[in-house]
């Protein structure tokens, strides 16, 4: 696993990951898919040359990765203004004002495209097609192998899903409800600025965003799954601070046994 990657090196391995599936998604879906691509990525990289410019620093081009999860998980028939002011209202308020990667804890997709969501409720996310959820296999394959993904959390994930389906309707989710969120599983739910830290601490951040998404199924599986994806991030503070303190009684019980 590449552990000590550098910033620019997880941008660049994130982007090779998005490509098969944005690729697949514009190919599939013409030229609305092509402007909406267009749109996202030049506004995140100006919001990047505006923020790298107050601080006098050079352009990282982090955002580029928020660009490529919009192009796959926004219609092609959503007004152009609604993604650029959806794309900027993630990147600033759900990267930059905290100082930039790796110092926030929100995802900047999620919270852009949550924002497009609850702002324009006749806006509709894109489901992901079939083609879109076997073009994002590569790219976990590479992230895993790069040590950007976390199994722990994609299980926690299928398993919260899985348990919170077969309590609301007796039976497990379907292939068909699996294909949707393979996409927004890997990129948003898993997402390493907005994961847990902890390992115990990844499982959990997985169950509760797997049970988010069918507690909120009526809003579709896809808003359903940006949104779970959005409290369950605000939550993983929480859940890894617990885990640590967890963890410390455990062992100051085990040295006063001693």
């Amino acid at each position: 696993m590449i552990r000590s990657a550098s910033p620019a090196g997880v941008t660049l391995l994130q982007a090779a990951a998005l490509l098969p599936p944005v690729a697949v998604a514009v190919l599939a879906r013409g030229a609305g898919a092509a402007a909406v691509l267009a749109v996202a990525l030049l506004s995140t990289l100006i919001w990047d040359l505006v923020f790298a410019r107050a601080r006098a620093g050079s352009l990282a081009w982090h955002s580029v990765t928020t660009g490529l999860i919009l192009a796959v998980a926004v219609p092609p028939d959503v007004p152009l203004w609604q993604v650029a002011l959806a794309a900027s209202f993630g990147v600033v308020l759900g990267e930059q004002v905290f100082g930039g990667r790796g110092f926030g804890f929100l995802s900047p997709a999620v919270a852009a495209l949550a924002f497009l969501a609850f702002s324009f409720p006749g806006t509709g996310l894109a489901g992901a097609e079939p083609a879109v959820a076997a073009a994002t296999v590569p790219g976990l394959a590479l992230l895993f192998a790069a040590g950007l993904v976390f199994w722990r959390l994609l299980a926690g994930f299928a398993l919260g899903l899985c348990l919170a389906t077969l309590l609301a309707s007796g039976a497990l989710p379907g292939p068909s409800l699996g294909v949707s969120l393979a996409f927004g599983a890997v990129f948003l739910i898993a997402d390493l600025v907005a994961a847990a830290a902890t390992q115990a601490g990844r499982w959990i951040h997985g169950l509760i965003a797997g049970g988010l998404v069918v507690l909120l199924a009526g809003m579709g599986p896809v808003n359903a799954l940006v949104f779970a994806a959005l409290l369950a991030s605000l939550a993983a503070p929480l859940v890894d601070h617990l885990v640590i303190r967890a963890l410390a009684r455990r062992r100051d019980g085990r040295r006063r046994h001693v």
